[in-house]
């Protein structure tokens, strides 16, 4: 399977809202988003000012996606199609978001996820060297030092040096 990454634009926003209904585990998905505030023209709209986000593609198809925020240093949201997962897309996607949030200046970049142990997304981020912050409202929030992030990147090159 040949991935190619590249950022996000405009036009790939129909993709991305469709990778991340199927991945939430919410068959209200679409409804959800935008009683969030969550629609295309809100997405565009931060991608022009705070937010940037990175797509993997197989076959021309998105199947996966991240997002981030500049100003606050938030990984915003990070999907898989369930038949992509476990290919190291997702730790490729947000090695971007998280490379991008340090070279912004963001000394600690933040997440909120699912507060429930059993949720694979608190193991992965575990394993990329995120660290629980805090609960609150119902969420997880975990943090990364920009430290941390750096120190990843250096692995990353050993790593593909030694393959």
């Amino acid at each position: 399977m040949k991935m190619n990454y590249r950022e996000i634009t405009p036009e790939d926003v129909a993709a991305i809202f469709d990778v991340r209904i199927k991945t939430w585990h919410n068959p209200n998905g679409a409804e959800e988003l935008e009683r969030m505030g969550i629609t295309y023209d809100s997405v565009r709209q931060m991608m022009m000012t705070t937010h940037r986000g990175w797509l993997g593609e197989s076959g021309g198809a998105v199947v996966g996606f991240v997002m981030g925020n500049k100003q606050t240093g938030e990984m915003w949201v990070v999907a898989v199609l369930k038949e992509f997962e476990n290919r190291g897309i997702g730790k490729s996607l947000m090695r971007l978001v998280e490379d991008w949030l340090v070279r912004e200046g963001c000394g600690e970049l933040f997440l909120t996820t699912d507060p429930d142990e059993s949720f694979r997304a608190v193991g992965f981020y575990r394993h990329l060297g995120w660290e629980d912050w805090k609960m609150e409202d119902g969420d997880r929030f975990m943090k990364k030092r920009s430290e941390q992030v750096v120190a990843d990147q250096k692995a990353a090159r050993c790593e593909s040096k030694a393959s």
